[in-house]
């Protein structure tokens, strides 16, 4: 029996889990984030050598059993000279080498499309745009959190204290967001936001998103302002779709799947509305769809794939039903 190790790892959490080819989940479990920009190339070596082995071990395969593994990390092809550490990286957890690294944007377009042509577009601590067709594959965004990563929770975050700026400032009316900053926060003077985001309580990237969800309590008490910062997200994530189409020449008249993944995409804050909508007003055809499975087990799927043996439909269906 074959068995396929998919690792998907985030700026925030890692997720690992194990199938065989039967589309069975034998083992799943749980980490910290992989973004070795923040912890750093030995921790990042450590947590996946800490998950692979534990999940092996719930699932009761041996390493040297094991048909293959694919596993996503963050930042990965963002620079040359690190490929070969980050390829290196698990390889303490799997010295047999049946395993292939690469960005994270490709386990939530395999998990949500089940492997098949179309784009998957990725908003969670960063953002990015990931689609294939006809043999072809493409990015877009994802460039990092200081200069892009738009419509993500750190630039919504960024954002978010941009708005608070103004409002105390009286660039803008304040709205529900002022208030939230400042009790979130417990702010004697407003400009005491300064000490509290550039000290180290919240200089972590991932830590600093986290922020998001005070711009999404105040969308949801009619902030105006914030609102308005989710219209931009929507637009921003559709013109990375649009990019990604362009580049995988896909034909005008082509219908192309688009599915969504990452924690900005949670019901209630009408971030997936304002993208569907936007790309209907767009000339080119989408067809907005659930993903179909979830990251992890897309990396599952793309490990299967990458060694010869890609899941049947039967399999990929015996997943989407066990992980509902």
């Amino acid at each position: 029996m074959k068995t396929f190790l998919g690792v998907d790892g985030g700026g925030t959490q890692t997720r690992f889990v194990l199938i065989d080819e039967t589309g069975r989940v034998l083992a799943s479990h749980l980490e910290g984030p992989a973004y070795y920009l923040e912890i750093g190339l030995d921790e990042l070596r450590e947590m996946l050598g800490r998950g692979v082995a534990q999940t092996l071990r719930t699932g009761r395969v041996r390493e040297e059993d094991l048909s293959y593994a694919f596993l996503g990390l963050p930042a990965y092809g963002e620079d040359s000279k690190l490929l070969p550490a980050l390829d290196a990286a698990p390889l303490q957890a799997l010295p047999h080498r049946r395993y292939r690294c690469d960005n994270d944007m490709v386990c939530g377009w395999a998990g949500a499309l089940a492997g098949g042509d179309g784009i998957n577009i990725v908003a969670g601590t960063g953002s990015i745009a990931y689609g294939e067709y006809a043999g072809r594959s493409a990015r877009a965004g994802g460039w990092g959190e200081l200069f892009s990563d738009e419509g993500s929770s750190y630039w919504l975050a960024r954002e978010g204290l941009r708005l608070f700026s103004r409002m105390s400032d009286g660039r803008l009316p304040r709205g529900p967001l002022y208030e939230h900053v400042r009790r979130h926060f417990a702010l004697q003077s407003d400009l005491d936001v300064c000490a509290a985001v550039y000290g180290k309580d919240i200089a972590q990237r991932s830590q600093f998103a986290q922020l998001s969800r005070l711009v999404t309590a105040a969308a949801g008490e009619g902030d105006r302002a914030a609102l308005g910062l989710f219209q931009s997200a929507a637009r921003e994530l559709a013109d990375m779709i649009d990019a990604v189409r362009d580049r995988l020449q896909i034909p005008a008249d082509a219908s192309i799947a688009v599915s969504s993944s990452g924690g900005m995409f949670q019901p209630g804050n009408g971030l997936r509305e304002a993208l569907t909508s936007e790309l209907q007003r767009r000339s080119a055809r989408y067809r907005f769809i659930d993903a179909l499975l979830p990251p992890d087990v897309g990396a599952a799927i793309q490990a299967a794939r990458l060694n010869g043996t890609p899941l049947s439909a039967a399999s990929v269906q015996v997943l989407a039903g066990g992980t509902r």
